[in-house]
C-alpha cells in the first residue's frame, strides 16, 4: 500500500480528518497509508473572508470537502458548477487544460487533486483582474 506522504516543516500545521495536528521543532515525515483520507496543509487554507474571487471561491469549496464541513455529494456538486463557469472566463489553451483536469478530479470525488489545480489558476486570475483595471 503507498498512501500520501507528507513532508512538514517545523511548527507546520495539517488538517487530517477533520483535526489539527502541528509538526514538532523538526522537519519531519508522515506516511499516512488510509485511503481516501482528508488532507488540508493549513498554510495553503483560504480564509472564508479572501474567498472573493470565482477561482478563491472554487478553491474555498474544495477547501471545505477536504476540512468535512460540507457534505460530500453536495460539495462535490456545487465545486463542479463552480469549476464550470470558471470554463466560461478562461479560454487560453493552457488555463483549460487545467479546468479539465480539476473538473475530472471534482467528480471523481478527488478534492485535494481539484484543489492542487484550481490554485494553479489563481495567479492568472489575478493577472485578468489587474488588466481589467487598467
Amino acid at each position: 500500500m503507498s498512501g500520501l506522504v507528507l513532508k512538514l516543516a517545523p511548527n507546520e500545521r495539517v488538517l487530517i480528518n477533520g483535526a489539527v495536528i502541528e509538526n514538532g521543532d523538526r522537519r519531519s515525515r508522515i506516511s499516512i497509508k488510509t485511503p481516501n483520507v482528508h488532507v488540508l496543509r493549513l498554510r495553503d487554507a483560504i480564509h472564508p473572508d479572501s474567498a472573493k474571487t470565482p477561482v478563491a471561491r472554487a478553491c474555498y469549496i474544495a477547501q471545505l470537502i477536504l476540512s468535512g464541513d460540507a457534505e460530500p455529494a453536495e460539495g462535490r456538486r456545487q465545486l463542479v458548477v463552480a469549476i464550470e463557469q470558471l470554463s466560461q472566463v478562461f479560454d487560453d489553451r493552457d488555463s483549460r487544460q487545467i479546468i479539465s483536469a480539476a473538473t475530472t478530479s471534482a467528480l471523481d470525488g478527488n478534492s485535494y487533486q481539484a484543489l492542487r489545480r484550481l490554485r494553479e489558476l489563481l495567479p492568472r486570475e489575478a493577472r485578468l483582474f489587474a488588466a481589467r483595471q487598467q
